[in-house]
Formats: C-alpha cells, sequence, structure tokens
C-alpha cells in the first residue's frame, strides 16, 4: 500500500495558468557583472546612454541589450565563416599538416565541423 498525499485545489481548473514572475516577492534581480560590461560597451560604442537605474532590474537590462545589440549579417556573405574562425582553422592546419577543404572557406558550418574535428587535443 502506498500513501498519496492530498492536496485539494493544487491542480483546479478553476485557478487557470498564472506567470511564475506572480508568485515572487522580489520581481527585480539586480543585473550581473558581465550584464553591465557589456551593456556599457555596447553603449559607449551606439552612443547612447543606458537608462537610468536599470542596473536594479535584470530583465529590463536584458531587454534593453536584446533591443540595441548588433543584428546578425544577412545577406550573400551571411553563411561565410568569419576572419577569426578563419584563421584559428589555418593555425590548426599548420600544426597538423593538412589541408582545409574549399568548401569549408564558404560554409562557417562545415568550417566549425572541421575546426572540431581536427582540434589539436
Amino acid at each position: 500500500m502506498s500513501y498519496q498525499p492530498q492536496f485539494p485545489g493544487l491542480f483546479s481548473t478553476d485557478q487557470g495558468a498564472v506567470a511564475a514572475h506572480a508568485h515572487q516577492e522580489h520581481p527585480g534581480l539586480p543585473a550581473t557583472q558581465k550584464q553591465m560590461h557589456y551593456a556599457e560597451a555596447l553603449s559607449a560604442k551606439i552612443g547612447i546612454e543606458l537608462p537610468k537605474g536599470i542596473a536594479n532590474d535584470r530583465s529590463a537590462l536584458s531587454a534593453w541589450i536584446d533591443t540595441h545589440k548588433p543584428r546578425p549579417i544577412e545577406g550573400r556573405f551571411a553563411d561565410y565563416p568569419s576572419s577569426k574562425q578563419v584563421a584559428f582553422a589555418e593555425r590548426i592546419a599548420r600544426l597538423k599538416h593538412r589541408e582545409i577543404p574549399q568548401q569549408c572557406f564558404r560554409d562557417k558550418v562545415m568550417m566549425s565541423r572541421w575546426i572540431d574535428g581536427n582540434k589539436p587535443r
């Protein structure tokens, strides 16, 4: 025989869905140091000041960062590997005395897979 605890009303359908943040006593956690450093660097780069008091609310700072961070590259060269990725792959190729397949220079996913497969251990 097993014990089945009773919690009346725990799963009642009349309560409906409740947002997770509705039960928090402290709705705004302070921003992390990493968030603040990134936000300060981003604001300096784009020339916009951070809103007053935003360091006291992690979610508000996160929303500000999402709004102002640079968008990913679109267009013809969006799938090409970055210069840092190519330089890293070339260093690995020199160390391992291997050639990088030419198609890797036109596809960042293929370049990433080649790097992962050839990284020195």
